[in-house]
């Protein structure tokens, strides 16, 4: 058996207003990303939305989440938050080497 050890906050070489996935953990039940967002934002009237609870939490940087209601959320290192399915959501902003921690609860068996 080979078990590595790997870091979260490595860093990212994406370009300014690109955002690089990485699936840490996946099983039928959840999926836990790491999302590096460097200095991007959502397209212009695109809208997230899942039909699972997403837990996101803001390892590095700064950024505004927007909600479809007018809801803006500022989000800076160590905050999180749990969206519930449905709720229709997109990034507005994000500093320069954002990392997120993202876990999708998809509920499968």
């Amino acid at each position: 058996m080979s078990i590595q050890v790997e870091s979260i906050l490595r860093p990212s070489a994406g370009a300014i207003g690109s955002e690089e996935f990485l699936t840490l953990l996946e099983t039928e039940a959840v999926k836990v990303q790491r999302i590096v967002s460097n200095e991007a934002k959502s397209p212009e009237k695109f809208w997230y939305e899942q039909s699972y609870t997403e837990w996101v939490l803001l390892v590095r940087g700064h950024a505004v989440l927007a909600f479809e209601g007018g809801e803006r959320l500022e989000l800076n290192e160590g905050d999180y938050l749990a969206i519930p399915p449905h709720a229709r959501h997109r990034i507005d902003e994000t500093g320069p080497e954002t990392i997120w921690l993202v876990v999708h609860l998809t509920g499968g068996a």
